[in-house]
């Protein structure tokens, strides 16, 4: 079992930015491909990005790539999503997520996940 504790979210204007960080407890976290999903109210949960287990490999959405940078720190058993240049479009509750095995952007193949950070951007 991987727990997963994500910390960061809240309420910031459009341009501003928020750093989500991701504490994780239980099994060898660098073994595992950790990701980050949102989920808007009324809409499905979607990828926002994905890194590998050493970090050599990071993976985006197209709607925040150039604006949104995500990172790992082994060491710490922590992921981190680095949200610039927010807009009202990025408004959701952000989920950590891990699974064994390679990057995917498809939610179901992930097998952990975390309770959700909102994320709140005004225009």
């Amino acid at each position: 079992q991987v727990q997963l504790v994500e910390s960061g979210g809240g309420l910031v204007q459009a341009g501003g930015s928020l750093r989500l960080s991701c504490a994780a407890s239980g099994r060898t976290f660098s073994g595992y491909t950790m990701g980050w999903f949102r989920q808007a109210p009324g809409k499905e949960r979607e990828f926002v990005a994905s890194i590998s287990w050493n970090g050599g490999g990071t993976y985006y959405a197209d709607a925040v790539k150039g604006r949104f940078t995500i990172s790992r720190d082994n060491a710490k058993n922590s992921v981190y999503l680095q949200m610039n240049s927010l807009k009202s479009e990025d408004t959701a509750v952000y989920y950590c997520t891990a699974r064994r095995g390679y990057y995917t952007r498809s939610y179901s193949q992930y097998d952990y996940w975390g309770q959700g950070t909102q994320v709140t951007v005004s225009s």
